[in-house]
């Protein structure tokens, strides 16, 4: 974990979680620039955002400890490593896709956009109602606690089982 116990007390939050991972500053440049760009060496990383080495080898190496990148030698500079995605890390794609969108709406458009790569067309990202099949829009999407698997209780004196599903804590 980058960011140590800021976010402790959160209740397990997963947003907190996530940011433990990739809040430090430089990080989400970084999986920008490998998500994107394709970058896995060292110097492209340092080139592309001028991060002193020492910072940027901390976000790596963090990066391979928490599952999102694997360190591999390099094949042609034994003595230098590559950083690769991995799926973890891939996975990291479509919210860096969020970010930049609400930068480009709230902030002014930025210089680059997301492309399919098969035809050419801008990417744009929608939420999407698992039960209703629908694309709610922005105010009509909430947070609710989640719900644990149902658990199984006996009710005293009367020998038969009820389901119960409680919010986790």
């Amino acid at each position: 974990m980058m960011l140590g116990r800021l976010y402790e007390g959160q209740g397990g939050c997963t947003a907190a979680r996530t940011l433990e991972i990739v809040g430090e500053r430089w990080s989400l440049l970084i999986l920008r620039d490998a998500l994107f760009r394709g970058y896995t060496h060292f110097s492209d990383f340092q080139r592309s955002l001028r991060v002193a080495p020492n910072i940027l080898s901390r976000r790596l190496e963090s990066f391979v400890a928490a599952g999102l990148m694997r360190s591999v030698q390099n094949s042609a500079h034994p003595v230098h490593r590559e950083y690769v995605l991995t799926d973890k890390g891939q996975d990291f794609k479509p919210v860096v896709v969020a970010l930049m969108a609400w930068g480009d709406k709230w902030l002014g458009p930025g210089p680059a956009v997301i492309v399919h790569d098969g035809c050419g067309g801008v990417i744009r990202q929608h939420f999407h109602c698992e039960r209703c099949k629908t694309e709610p829009g922005i105010t009509e999407v909430k947070g609710r606690a989640r719900l644990q698997p149902a658990v199984q209780k006996s009710v005293p004196g009367r020998g038969r089982t009820s389901v119960a599903r409680t919010p986790r804590k």
